[in-house]
């Protein structure tokens, strides 16, 4: 694997910077221009300019200092959609601390792991969660909680931590430090093959990266606005909504989460000129009436000009990416005539390969394994943080980084999404691996074995569905046994990873002794 930092001499396209100073250049210069627009679903929108929400944010780091945290130590952000995760994240970055957005839909026992994992001094977070948070991430310093949910009261009570705003010092106090673009930023959580999620370390250069490159694939500018209500705490809202619309001084407009019912009030309140979507938000917006008239310019999404959306009257171009490319390695082209249906054409910044098992390449129309070359730290992840087996072993031996998807290749270099390794799932955007899920319920009793597979949903792409072989037969089954596996799911998982079906058989097919054949699995569902 290639090293993560540029040999002496080499000048990188960041060299001196980092993400502080992108937020102070745009400070200086669209100053009274607004940044973040947080348009909640209870009240009247609130639009913070560069200025103001520089301001924030140093006053937040000096806060975050004060209260102990320093440089190189991980403070977890569980927060919905909303300014003050955007507030956290850009302070933990500023102080030089290291920003973990994890997924607020997580079980207790991922976020115990989660909080364990990378070593967590503190956490940010709502109301909703303070009491998940603080019940299973025991080695946390404190806990703050900021006054609302995504923009809503509160359910409950004062929640135990202490107070968001109590965080607040002085921006005059905003720490300072030497300026390293290839110091630690931020750890995303992803979903791989392993039982486990990685943690994916980003560098202050791959945040940078993923600022320029995203806005430069998107084609923004200055007079964008961007509309953004995937999840921030996922590279797709952070890195190429937010921080591509940080790069040209555009305006985001944050919303706590996707609602169909009030997707087009607030593109045209706020004249939205951009979103990035995904096919399960664009299909429940067909379901609604679609206004004569917007401002909406580009849509990007995982295909290019999907038939069935030509209804919005909206040039869409399709990509690929990762957490672990910050951008994509894939895009649709803005200015030129893309292939229905395509995910675009390799990006310019990467080299791509598609190649078969054995190494060679694949022909035009052959379906082949996806592998991708950059730059650790700078156009590829840093790390797998802790995990160095797993960061060596996710690059081939001539340095290309292993996706573990398969597409295909089409004529004009247009290349399709073939397929997924077959142990991972996608779940209405998120990213599922089978293994965790057949880990939870090979431990319930009177279980032997389990295996998930993928089933079309026509919302949310796949959904899981578990096949389980009884200890004691099909016929010999607990009567509960279905209820058993059930609780344990949602015990010990997301909500998105919990199985909507489970299928008791005596037996499964198998391609070897002891492998499950998955493929047959899934003909098995029709």
């Amino acid at each position: 694997m290639p090293a993560s930092q540029p040999a002496p001499g080499i000048i990188g396209p960041f060299a001196g910077l980092d993400v502080p100073w992108l937020l102070r250049m745009r400070a200086e210069s669209r100053r009274n221009h607004p940044f973040l627009i947080w348009a909640p679903f209870e009240g009247p929108a609130r639009k913070w300019s560069y200025g103001e929400f520089h301001e924030r944010v140093g006053a937040l780091a000096a806060g975050l200092a004060r209260r102990g945290v320093k440089p190189g130590e991980y403070v977890l952000i569980h927060l919905d959609n909303c300014i003050e995760a955007m507030l956290a994240w850009f302070a933990c970055v500023e102080l030089g601390a290291i920003a973990v957005t994890t997924n607020t839909r997580s079980a207790a026992a991922e976020m115990e792991y989660f909080a364990g994992h990378c070593g967590a001094v503190a956490a940010i977070t709502q109301p909703a969660y303070a009491e998940l948070v603080s019940a299973n991430c025991r080695g946390l310093r404190w806990i703050a909680v900021i006054s609302h949910d995504a923009g809503s009261t509160p359910a409950q009570g004062a929640p135990r931590g202490d107070s968001f705003e109590s965080l607040f010092a002085n921006s005059a106090d905003r720490p300072r430090r030497a300026t390293d673009p290839f110091a630690p930023c931020s750890v995303q959580y992803t979903s791989g093959t392993t039982s486990r999620p990685k943690a994916v370390l980003w560098t202050h250069a791959n945040a940078l990266w993923g600022a320029k490159i995203n806005a430069a694939h998107e084609d923004l500018h200055a007079g964008d606005v961007h509309q953004t209500y995937l999840p921030l705490f996922h590279t797709n809202a952070l890195a190429y909504s937010m921080l591509a619309t940080l790069w040209v001084g555009a305006s985001c407009v944050i919303q706590p989460r996707f609602s169909a019912s009030r997707f087009w009030s607030v593109a045209l309140e706020h004249d939205c000129t951009w979103t990035s979507t995904i096919p399960f938000c664009m299909k429940a917006l067909l379901e609604h009436e679609i206004p004569k008239s917007h401002k909406f310019r580009l849509w990007g999404t995982a295909v290019s000009e999907p038939p069935p959306f030509a209804a919005f009257g909206v040039k869409t171009i399709g990509w690929w990416g990762m957490t672990e490319t910050i951008t994509h390695g894939i895009v649709g082209e803005v200015d030129q005539p893309n292939t229905p249906m395509s995910i675009g054409r390799a990006a310019p910044e990467y080299q791509i390969r598609i190649v078969e098992d054995d190494g060679t390449p694949t022909e035009v129309g052959g379906t082949g394994n996806l592998l991708i070359k950059g730059i650790p730290g700078l156009s590829l992840f840093s790390e797998y943080l802790h995990n160095e087996k797993a960061t060596r072993e996710s690059f081939d031996e001539h340095g290309y980084f292993i996706t573990g998807d398969r597409v295909t290749l089409l004529d004009d270099g247009f290349i399709k999404f073939g397929d997924r390794t077959k142990d991972m799932l996608k779940v209405g955007g998120e990213n599922v691996a089978a293994s965790e899920i057949e880990q939870v319920i090979a431990v319930v009793p009177g279980v032997r074995e389990a295996a998930v597979v993928a089933k079309k949903h026509p919302m949310l792409d796949e959904v899981p569905v578990v096949f389980i072989i009884p200890q004691a037969g099909v016929k010999g089954a607990p009567a509960d046994l279905h209820d058993t596996v059930m609780a344990a799911c949602r015990n010990g998982l997301a909500d998105f990873k919990v199985p909507r079906e489970i299928h008791f058989v005596d037996d499964m097919p198998r391609s070897t002794l002891e492998k499950v054949a998955k493929a047959e699995l899934r003909k098995m569902l029709g």
